[in-house]
């Protein structure tokens, strides 16, 4: 399988944004597997400035415990690729910012770096709204390294559009 298109992956940040507009909220995100990619997506709409806030791309256990307040606990026990890492991310990229709605993604994007409990391929979400509303989910992707990071990019925004309603 092809990697998800730029068309489809702006449409999609597009969508995003018309959602978080109509509420008058901005976004945050928190990127490790995918470096930002869904941040250079959202900052290349013109206007994306109304609704996106920050995002933080934490690669290294180190920073998301420093930058997001990702306890030290959580990544020991679960794993920086795991739900719980995921949705500490979200939440702590909401409490790290001024924005209402987050999204978080951490993954093993290959082609090394998997096991066979966490294979490559595997993806966790973490999405936090200013209600108090944590939502998280775990996909595995095929494909080489970069159609997983665009399916990854691809499922975050997904994610939170459906989340918005």
């Amino acid at each position: 399988m092809a990697r998800v298109s730029d068309e489809e992956l702006h449409q999609l940040a597009a969508e995003l944004g018309d959602r978080l507009r109509a509420r008058g909220w901005m976004l945050a995100t928190a990127e490790s597997c995918t470096g930002g990619w869904v941040g250079q997506l959202i900052t290349a709409l013109p206007g994306s400035s109304h609704w996106y806030e920050r995002g933080f791309i934490t690669y290294a256990n180190a920073a998301k415990i420093e930058m997001l307040g990702v306890p030290a606990e959580t990544l020991a026990t679960h794993g920086a690729v795991s739900e719980e890492t995921a949705s500490a991310m979200a939440a702590g990229a909401l409490a790290h910012s001024h924005a209402q709605a987050t999204l978080a993604i951490s993954g093993i994007a290959g082609p090394g770096g998997g096991t066979p409990q966490k294979p490559v391929g595997l993806v966790c979400y973490g999405w936090a709204l200013a209600d108090g509303t944590l939502m998280s989910s775990t996909c595995r992707l095929d494909g080489d390294r970069e159609e997983i990071r665009s399916r990854a990019a691809a499922a975050a925004l997904r994610g939170l559009i459906d989340l918005l309603g």
